[in-house]
């Protein structure tokens, strides 16, 4: 799906018009780690998520949009929020689990940091 996140929201690239998302602070998928993976891309590898590969970019900007607004999200949240992006395969489970491996990997980076 066409999910970038406009600032820090993500919502589908395709339904925004270019006047509309002007002067906004736009993040596609490319954008959104730098060199290294970000927390959620990490979690994606770690509990290989993709299956096509079709809807990961959509899963993963929703995901990390999710986590920028609800860091240690509910079940429900996660269900509500990862339930826009449409996933072909039906790798929800494994999209779930990624999504709870992302709390963790940041959980634990913060608490390390604060050591």
């Amino acid at each position: 799906m066409c999910m970038v996140l406009i600032d820090g929201e993500a919502v589908p690239s395709c339904q925004v018009s270019a006047k509309s998302a002007s002067a906004k602070k736009i993040v596609t998928i490319e954008g959104l780690s730098g060199n290294q993976h970000s927390y959620v891309q990490q979690a994606w590898i770690d509990e290989q998520v993709p299956q096509c590969g079709f809807c990961q970019p959509g899963q993963i900007i929703t995901a990390t949009s999710l986590l920028a607004t609800h860091p240690n999200p509910s079940q429900a949240q996660i269900e509500a929020a990862m339930s826009r992006v449409l996933c072909r395969c039906g790798s929800y489970p494994r999209i779930h689990r990624a999504v709870e491996k992302a709390v963790a990997l940041t959980s634990k980076q913060n608490n390390e940091t604060n050591l």
